[in-house]
């Protein structure tokens, strides 16, 4: 596994997106007014920015696993005794996708991605 994308939610998309340029963050997926996905200066991840009507009582953070062999790890989590409270699904924006939530109730995606987590189709120039 390896953690490589975090989501927050914001009330002003365009407005979080500059911050997050500021602090060196290039954008790579530009559908605002309600998301956007930037990448790091360094290494591999990258962090997106979904807009929300009002801010989450929560900390509206959620944390992206990804692993190239999902329905296994699924499987195998569940034999564990892990719920989910989606079972791997294929996604409209190219990943595959599982949903659950840790203890304290975080949302939890484990994912498949690949090529499409940072060159999708859609990327900007």
């Amino acid at each position: 596994m390896n953690l490589n994308q975090i989501t927050i939610a914001s009330t002003n998309v365009e407005e979080a997106v500059n911050f997050y340029k500021i602090l060196g963050l290039k954008l790579i997926v530009d559908a605002i007014p309600r998301y956007a996905r930037l990448e790091c200066p360094d290494g591999e991840a990258t962090f997106s920015i979904h807009k929300t009507e009002k801010r989450p009582k929560s900390n509206g953070i959620t944390i992206y696993f990804e692993d190239d062999d999902l329905d296994k790890l699924v499987e195998s989590l569940q034999k564990k005794g892990i719920t989910f409270t989606q079972l791997p699904e294929d996604k409209s924006w190219l990943w595959r996708e599982a949903h659950l939530q840790d203890l304290d109730g975080n949302a939890i995606i484990l994912y498949k991605a690949g090529e499409n987590r940072k060159k999708p189709p859609w990327k900007i120039n």
